[in-house]
């Protein structure tokens, strides 16, 4: 066995999103070949990648079929994390791809989405930030258990940004879960209401993207509040979205505002990519009935919605009592045992994150939505 033989039998193993083999996306790294030993490493667009163990099998059968049938490979996984980002890096510049969840409408579930998201794709080994954007109805303080608990100032000894002066002051982000957290729930005291004006509140939202300390981030996970306003029009001008997700529950009252949502972002003058639309409240489950469905506010209503409007279909999350339950006491679903609601984010987010990583390498990211 040689390393060009390594190479060539793995020029036949594709990247199943990108289309192309491992060796010309340039993909494999650090071939070693000892006798009948091989190891290599597979350099992967996410650490999050849920494809890992079906690349690892192709990659196996590759060198036994093709080179030595006698081989004993090792194959290991690193990760670099692919980004569409063109600017100069004025904000947030170690971030590399940000999400905003969106909905047209309050009480669809958004900040339970844009929670779990963010804790299944940090569980998949990534990077991941979550900002609570819903400046008046902030949730992620009740939900990460962080009720009470205030963010504290550091002095980081490095530009933040290409015109801050070093050593600036930054908001250090609570860590809860190995998520890094903030929210105007943990600015102020969550007895008083905050009335602001349009203005003040597209402020606050800036300074969490220039003064909030994210450091190095995969994903930053932006929960939006509900509708169409002046907080969506400012994160979109003020950093470069990577796409956003639309979350709405089957009944058409819901359905007429998330058509809004993806109006808005389908605009020229807006112009950020749908990843795609995922259902909320699809079916209600009883813990003690896991295999029955009562579909109580309508069926496939999102997944209609979503084929009217010719944008991906990222999954149906159930309606279980354990998804309350969790974000009452702080415990998000995607860290208890309700198995089935933790499949049902998981298969979302690892279409989000594939979807993702397609738009990063130029490929569209409708085929995806085949797979649900």
């Amino acid at each position: 066995m040689t390393k060009e033989k390594i190479l060539e039998a793995l020029s036949n193993v594709q990247e199943p999103d990108l289309g192309k083999d491992l060796v010309t996306l340039n993909m494999v790294k650090d071939v070693e070949v000892e006798g009948n030993y091989v190891s290599f490493t597979v350099v992967l667009t996410t650490p999050a990648c849920p494809l890992k163990d079906m690349i690892k099998n192709a990659c196996v059968n590759a060198v036994k079929l093709l080179v030595n049938k006698e081989a004993v490979v090792n194959v290991k996984f690193t990760s670099n994390t692919t980004t569409k980002r063109t600017d100069e890096g004025a904000v947030l510049p170690k971030v590399k791809n940000i999400i905003a969840v969106v909905s047209g409408k309050g009480g669809v579930g958004k900040s339970t989405v844009a929670a779990n998201l963010a804790l299944a794709l940090s569980q998949g080994g990534a990077k991941v930030g979550l900002m609570d954007a819903d400046i008046y109805g902030p949730s992620v303080p009740i939900m990460f258990g962080v009720r009470g608990e205030r963010p504290l100032m550091i002095d980081i000894g490095e530009k933040a940004r290409p015109d801050d002066p070093v050593g600036r002051g930054m908001i250090a982000p609570l860590e809860r879960y190995g998520i890094k957290l903030i929210s105007i729930g943990l600015l102020v005291d969550e007895k008083n209401a905050v009335v602001w004006r349009g203005p003040m509140a597209s402020s606050a939202i800036r300074q969490f993207v220039t003064d909030v300390y994210w450091d190095e981030l995969d994903y930053l996970v932006v929960d939006m509040p509900p509708g169409t306003g002046d907080i969506h029009l400012t994160l979109i001008q003020t950093v470069p979205v990577t796409g956003v997700v639309i979350v709405t529950t089957p009944q058409d009252v819901a359905l007429a505002d998330a058509k809004k949502a993806i109006a808005m972002f389908g605009q020229a003058q807006v112009n950020v990519p749908i990843i795609g639309l995922v259902e909320n409240m699809s079916y209600f489950t009883p813990q003690e009935l896991p295999e029955n469905k009562y579909y109580i506010f309508g069926k496939d209503g999102g997944k209609k919605l979503a084929d009217e409007y010719d944008i991906p279909f990222l999954g149906q999350i159930p309606l279980v009592q354990g998804i309350r339950e969790g974000g009452d006491t702080g415990v998000p679903v995607m860290i208890g045992d309700d198995v089935i609601t933790k499949k049902a984010f998981g298969d979302f987010a690892s279409i989000v994150v594939r979807s993702i990583a397609m738009r990063n390498a130029n490929m569209k990211a409708e085929k995806i939505a085949e797979t649900v």
